[in-house]
């Protein structure tokens, strides 16, 4: 459940995480650094969601236009015809990870092409950047962005409050912010290029979840949280009048302006004692609807009401769908029906047990029904079926016993949206994935309403640990909050995560390197084993025993062969064990916290690490030997791997950027390394099927090489790097594991912090080869037969997004390429990634840029841009090369 994010991935964060992020010391200027590109695709390894979605906003004015945002893992816009989410910040990098949190976002009503994204993860020092304000004119497929002098905390206390991001419903040039940490209320008068503070507003709140909390996470001021406009007070092209604010302060939750934010006064009237989490208007009846709580959430919240406002005449009515004295829970999720602006919906977000609860009023909130009721305790009447056929595992493999039941409601339920153009469809967010149904209205007339998982594509899980054995399933992974999968395919979503026990977060996961059907895995569980073995490649599962004083499931690994494992627990020292854990004996020679694994070959081989010293135990983890290597990175922030088939070939990466950072290898297990002088940084480190007619395994990293932040591709061990995902498939943090497959050359398994496991394949069906060196001049004419791949893969009114892949189909390797070709209806590019254009009338000239110069003969290279059109948007017929003219596939 996402209330162990904070104590897990958070906290691993501030240790780790952060260390890498910081600019690095200058590579070795000696070193020849080469470079190639290839072309990818990437896709989601199918989990379906597996976190929390604070946030859903439909657009106002265009039918099926609706956006969701998470709280680590990004933004997304809805795909009607597909019925699925497509990801939009992708494309944050390396340097700039807290840009994936997501605080808020708001779809212009008056020109539905335009999207803003508040960014940025949390507020304290575990997120090294200030936060910023992305804009988008063509719905998130491209961005730019203005950096904000104060910090944002998509993954902060009081993330389900909102929208903090607001844009004036009759002039659209004109934006609020409101900010945390007591930085106030903003305003952009130029569509979010700039902003400047609103110094006449007269609080910028004062709650803290934890005063007391020394970290800055629970201590922050959640500030000012949300802001909505009453769009009857304005008309086209003016701005709006009535503002209304609300802002994290138990005594003063509501502000309002009647002059377009001129001047702002408390609402006399108003309840105390309570945050508002929601202020949604109604401006066909004239009442502001707000749901309270008395804590911030997402997760806590013990009391809660739900007050209207009519703003003509400034009564306030308590309209609370039950008695103060019955909640155990706060109110969060909120909205109208504006096909029927007389219904209004809530949700009891903090209601934990037995289930969460929505409740529905048809008559302004005079009346209310429940989604579930009691029959005769503890049984329950739902209104509602639920159908997770499409995410099985959402029922958590659980057998509850009545009131609660399997698959849940859902739990901090704080985003709940009615679609304004159709009665019928509802969403709502929960701590683990998206609801919604299609026949909703059902409620209303007494008969059930049927509510399905709606989130396909959005994948949001923060990835801890992979591995991709060689017989069996091809990925099993290791998950913070739903604990880790076995994907027997990855295009479809598994049956069900790990379970007996079920970890709310898996920590560290192995198998056997020649008994692939022995795997375990070590995790976090509030009470219970912390460790679980299999003997069926993770299909099921038993608990081992832990030792005395195990706190936390730390990294574990399986002998080559399965018959002994070592463990290396938080709480406990080192431990060793024959067999499946029944008893373990404590490992000398070597500290307590260090990483553990296992050499691949030898099955009484293990290694380790711990502050800069690698150790060595030969006799199956009883006693570890420290290496006499010295020059190794001085934390923790390291990830090493031994490479299969080859006893004592081991591979380490991490560091930090004010001491040693990059990557080492070893061939004598540990007792002396050597540093590649081509890889500024490295953080993870994986291996896979060898390229055709090559005699060592493919490296994979996630890297800083030649001064380029990627994930890289070395089919010669090390001595070339290949760069295999591009500007637009970043995906912020990238550092926690990586590993590519033993079976399918090309393929990588990418970790990340928010986005799922990110699985690429290769375009390069020669079966690899080495990069080539980018200090060669290029060729700006290459000569040769080439294919050209024009796709559209987005198109919206105005504008559209294209793909390009440009194949060489001749003999010879291209050193530089020029791609010319003739739009046929006058469309424009907006922006390029991956190349470099430049336009006249109609023509279009794309170059390649630094790093994707060279193509190898049967090899492709890719590029992608936005543009715009008008009328139709049809494809070009011809494209050249130079003065070759390309076969279009």
């Amino acid at each position: 459940m996402r209330r162990t994010r904070i104590l897990t991935a958070v906290l691993a964060l501030a240790a780790g995480l952060l260390a890498g992020t910081p600019p690095a010391l200058a590579a070795d200027s000696t070193a020849k650094v080469s470079l190639a590109a290839d072309t990818y695709t990437w896709k989601n390894a199918r989990i379906d969601g597996g976190g929390f979605v604070p946030g859903i906003v439909f657009n106002r004015k265009e039918k099926n236009l609706a956006y969701a945002r998470t709280d680590i893992g990004g933004a997304y816009r809805w795909q009607e015809s597909s019925k699925t989410w497509t990801p939009l910040l992708d494309s944050v990098g390396w340097d700039d990870w807290g840009h994936t949190g997501v605080v808020s976002l708001a779809s212009d009503s008056v020109d539905p092409n335009k999207v803003y994204a508040a960014v940025g993860t949390y507020t304290n020092s575990w997120d090294p950047t200030n936060g910023a304000v992305m804009r988008s004119s063509n719905r998130g497929a491209s961005w730019q962005k203005t950096d904000l002098p104060f910090k944002l905390g998509g993954n902060m206390p009081g993330r389900g409050m909102g929208e903090r991001l607001a844009v004036d419903p009759n002039k659209n040039s004109v934006l609020y912010l409101g900010a945390p940490s007591g930085k106030g209320l903003w305003r952009s008068t130029d569509s979010g290029a700039t902003w400047s503070q609103v110094t006449n507003f007269p609080n910028v709140g004062n709650y803290q979840q934890d005063p007391s909390d020394t970290s800055g996470y629970a201590s922050d001021n959640q500030g000012i949280v949300w802001v909505t406009f009453d769009e009857k007070t304005g008309t086209s092209g003016s701005a709006t009048q009535a503002i209304y604010v609300g802002v994290a302060d138990l005594q003063n939750s509501v502000y309002r302006s009647t002059d377009g934010g001129a001047t702002w006064s408390r609402l006399a009237g108003q309840p105390t004692g309570y945050l508002a989490h929601k202020g949604v208007l109604d401006a066909v009846n004239g009442y502001l609807y707000l749901s309270y709580s008395d804590k911030g959430g997402p997760y806590d919240g013990g009391k809660g009401q739900v007050w209207r406002y009519a703003t003509a005449t400034g009564t306030w009515t308590n309209i609370s769908p039950v008695a103060e004295a019955d909640t155990y829970y706060g109110f969060s999720g909120l909205t109208v029906d504006r096909q029927k602006p007389g219904t209004v919906m809530a949700t009891a977000y903090s209601s934990w047990w037995p289930d969460t609860q929505i409740f529905r009023s048809t008559d302004s909130g005079a009346t209310w029904t429940k989604a579930w009721d009691y029959s005769s305790y503890p049984n329950r009447a739902n209104r509602y079926t639920m159908d997770v056929s499409s995410s099985p595992w959402l029922t958590w493999g659980a057998n509850p016993s009545p009131p609660e039941q399997s698959p849940k409601l859902g739990w901090m339920t704080e985003s709940l949206e009615i679609d304004p153009f159709n009665s019928n469809r509802m969403v709502y967010g929960t701590g683990a994935t998206l609801y919604g149904t299609e026949n909703l209205t059902n409620w209303d007339s007494g008969s059930q309403f049927t509510i399905k998982p709606m989130v396909q594509g959005l994948e949001e899980t923060a990835v801890q640990d992979l591995a991709s054995p060689p017989s069996g399933a091809p990925l099993l992974s290791a998950l913070g909050d739903v604990g880790g999968f076995r994907h027997t395919d990855l295009t479809k979503v598994p049956s069900m995560m790990f379970t007996s026990p079920n970890f709310t977060t898996t920590t560290s996961l192995d198998f056997a390197e020649t008994n692939p059907n022995t795997v375990v895995r070590t995790g976090n569980l509030d009470s219970g084993p912390h460790i679980a073995f299999s003997t069926d490649n993770g299909a099921n599962w038993f608990a081992g025993t832990d030792p005395s004083g195990v706190s936390g499931g730390g990294t574990v690994a399986a002998a080559s062969d399965g018959s002994r494992f070592v463990w290396s627990p938080e709480g406990a020292g080192v431990q060793y064990t024959t067999g499946f854990g029944s008893s373990w004996s404590a490992s000398s020679g070597i500290p307590a916290g260090a990483i553990v694994e296992s050499d691949r070959v030898d099955a009484k081989t293990f290694y380790g690490f711990k502050s800069g010293k690698f150790y060595v135990s030969t006799d199956g983890g009883a006693t570890f030997t420290a290496s006499p290597a010295t020059g190794l990175p001085a934390g923790d922030s390291v990830r090493f791997k031994a490479l299969p088939g080859v006893k004592g070939d081991v591979w380490l990466a991490g560091g930090a950027s004010d001491g040693a950072y990059g990557l080492w290898h070893s061939t004598n297990g540990g007792t002396s390394w050597t540093k590649l002088a081509n890889v500024d940084q490295a953080d993870a480190i994986g291996f896979g099927k060898a390229a055709t007619g090559a005699s060592y395994q493919t490296l994979y990293t996630s890297a800083k090489i030649g001064g380029v932040r990627g994930i890289f591709r070395s089919t010669d061990k090390g001595v070339s790097w290949t760069r295999i995902n591009d500007d637009a498939h970043q995906w912020g943090w990238t550092g926690a594991a990586i590993t590519g497959d033993p079976r399918v050359y090309g393929r990588v398994y990418v970790s990340t912090n928010g986005r799922g496991v990110i699985y690429g394949d290769t375009s390069d069906t020669s079966g690899g080869g080495g990069g080539t060196d980018p200090t060669d001049p290029p060729d700006p004419t290459p000569t040769g037969s080439c294919t050209v791949t024009y796709k559209i893969t987005n198109q919206w009114s105005g504008g559209f997004q294209a793909d390009v892949q440009l194949s060489n189909t001749g003999s010879g390797a291209w050193t530089g390429w020029t791609l010319g070709w003739t739009f046929p209806n006058a469309q424009t590019i907006s922006q390029t990634w991956n190349a470099e254009s430049t336009q006249t009338g109609s023509a279009v000239t794309a170059k390649n840029v630094g790093w994707n110069a060279n193509v190898a003969a049967g090899s492709s290279v890719g590029f992608g841009f936005t543009g715009s059109w008008s009328g139709t948007n049809g494809k070009p017929t011809a494209f050249k090369v130079g003065d070759q003219n390309c076969t279009i596939a």
